[in-house]
């Protein structure tokens, strides 16, 4: 009997969303965005990250001035309580999306062996 791995992957996306760790996220996600000063500081954090990341992945240097703007914002944010529930949801489910991760590829791991 053949396996539709497309119709398991929408099976364990749907298992996502119904997650406790998923809806932790989304409630502390709405709860920034309901606070406008959070949703600005939150959304001023997401643009300096997405700008770094860009910079490292084109290979550019990244200045002493951005280092150090980027660890100013991160300082703020951690001090917003609703910003820092929301970052601890994003770590439980990056950590649960990391564990799925090593399932899906056990199979390959099991064929080629660990690297």
């Amino acid at each position: 009997m053949a396996v539709n791995l497309y119709d398991s992957a929408y099976a364990l996306e749907t298992a996502i969303r119904q997650s406790d760790e998923y809806r932790q996220l989304q409630q502390a996600y709405n709860e920034v965005n309901a606070d406008p000063a959070s949703k600005q500081m939150f959304d001023k954090f997401r643009q300096i990250q997405m700008d770094l990341q860009q910079k490292q992945m084109m290979g550019q240097d990244i200045s002493e001035q951005e280092v150090q703007q980027a660890q100013s914002t991160v300082g703020l944010v951690q001090q917003n309580e609703k910003i820092a529930r929301l970052m601890q949801a994003e770590q439980r489910m990056s950590m649960v999306i990391g564990e799925l991760n090593k399932v899906i590829m056990k199979p390959l791991e099991d064929l080629y062996g660990k690297m």
